[in-house]
């Protein structure tokens, strides 16, 4: 028996964890997976977790209250933990846990003290070109996420009209392969081999992706049968716009 208790999906935005957390939560057995600590704010967490904020009460208490409500919504009765961990809120997120666990320790310590032996999941995207134009996309537009059947599942904000922005692409895409060395980078320290999943091998093949998770997490791979995809890709004509558009700045930049 393999064991786990929990499994944390360590990625950075538009990179498919949406796809790969509602296939996990569809199997019925792998609990229900989401960015419990999204923001890097206490008080958000209180409020998305719906923890009352009692008067008087010292931090720490706060804390195991806030982690125990996150454990209850992430495992939905299953008996194992799912966790989206984004690169932007982490150190705060590690900040809180080091509070809460304050005995001196490894970060994969304080992580195994707070969920128990933990299976983490590496979901990258390669293509940083794709990665950035999809987030500038995305905030442009307001649209998240959308289902297979057309249905919009999250907006964040009202339509603008899309505008190529060469300096913002730029920044996200700086930001995201930021973001992967940071991650690669906090596994060697830990000593942690994580499960490696690609956007691209999770968009190819979702059903085989989901297989591959539930086995190295223990569980029997039948769970997938039948789970289909939740969320429809959002890229377009104007996706490929930008990308071809970015990709020529770039080699313009090498050359000079």
């Amino acid at each position: 028996m393999i064991g786990y208790s929990s499994y944390i999906l360590c990625t950075s935005p538009r990179s498919g964890s949406t796809l790969l957390c509602k296939l996990l939560a569809a199997t019925g057995v792998s609990g229900h997976p989401g960015s419990y600590f999204h923001k890097p704010s206490k008080e958000d967490w209180l409020e998305d977790l719906n923890v009352d904020v009692v008067p008087g009460e010292n931090e720490q208490a706060t804390l195991c209250r806030i982690f125990a409500a996150a454990i209850e919504k992430g495992t939905r009765g299953k008996g194992l933990f799912g966790l989206r961990l984004q690169r932007h809120s982490f150190d705060f997120f590690m900040k809180q846990l080091a509070i809460l666990h304050p005995a001196p320790q490894s970060d994969l310590t304080r992580l195994e003290a707070a969920f128990g032996k933990t299976l983490f999941i590496h979901l990258t995207r390669a293509d940083k070109v794709d990665q950035a134009v999809s987030f500038v996309r995305a905030e442009q537009s307001g649209l998240w996420h959308r289902a297979p059947d057309g249905t919009e599942l999250e907006r964040l904000s009202e339509p603008r009209e899309l505008q190529y922005d060469v300096a913002e692409i730029r920044a996200c895409h700086d930001r995201f392969t930021r973001f992967d060395r940071d991650w690669q980078a906090w596994f060697e320290i830990q000593g942690i081999s994580p499960l490696q999943i690609t956007y691209d091998a999770l968009s190819a093949d979702p059903q085989a992706t989901l297989r591959l998770v539930l086995q190295r997490l223990g569980l029997e791979v039948s769970a997938a049968e039948g789970v289909v995809p939740g969320v429809a890709k959002l890229a377009d004509a104007t996706n490929a716009d930008w990308v071809s558009r970015f990709r020529a700045e770039l080699e313009i930049d090498s050359a000079s």
